[in-house]
């Protein structure tokens, strides 16, 4: 299929996911459909696999809206930066619902297969999420990027004070 084609059947997914059709889903899916989260260390993959990390969405945010904010097609894959809101109403990742909303950013990549979804590759602002739901502090996320400031700070040091006593000696 088109890179445009395949473009279609990724927005008729969102579209169903948005209304909570896990089946319209499904069935633009290979049944070996695998699932690459960022976070996870290894694959999934079949239609449990989607059907479960589907219904964890949905139990947790159960007005979830997720919008394609941009898209690129080429050859079998299809790149998109989304935007997912909704209302934080259940049980997530341990943390009980907070009734706080959402929203966050994913980037995706999905690879096409004889015209449907064969695989993708998840992305997300996963620690914009766990602060809006309350289960990461602000003061911990800013905590958190000054640590990595000052160890790329560190190492930039290092390596500069190195260079510089080469030349010297």
């Amino acid at each position: 299929m088109s890179p445009s084609a395949n473009l279609a059947v990724l927005k008729q997914a969102f579209t169903h996911l948005n209304v909570r059709n896990i089946n319209g889903c499904l069935g633009l899916m290979t049944s070996d459909f695998i699932v690459n989260i960022a976070e996870m260390p290894y694959p999934k993959s079949g239609h449990a696999a989607w059907r479960k990390h589907a219904e964890i969405l949905y139990e947790a945010v159960p007005d979830v809206n997720v919008q394609v904010e941009d898209a690129v097609a080429a050859d079998d894959k299809v790149a998109v930066r989304m935007r997912i809101r909704g209302t934080h109403r259940g049980e997530f990742l341990g943390h009980p619902g907070t009734g706080r909303a959402i929203d966050y950013v994913s980037h995706e990549v999905y690879r096409f297969k004889d015209g449907k979804l064969a695989e993708e590759w998840i992305c997300s602002d996963s620690l914009t999420l766990m602060t809006q739901i309350g289960a990461l502090s602000r003061n911990r996320l800013v905590s958190m990027w000054f640590s990595g400031y000052r160890f790329w700070f560190g190492l930039a040091t290092g390596i500069l004070t190195t260079a510089l006593v080469q030349r010297v000696f």
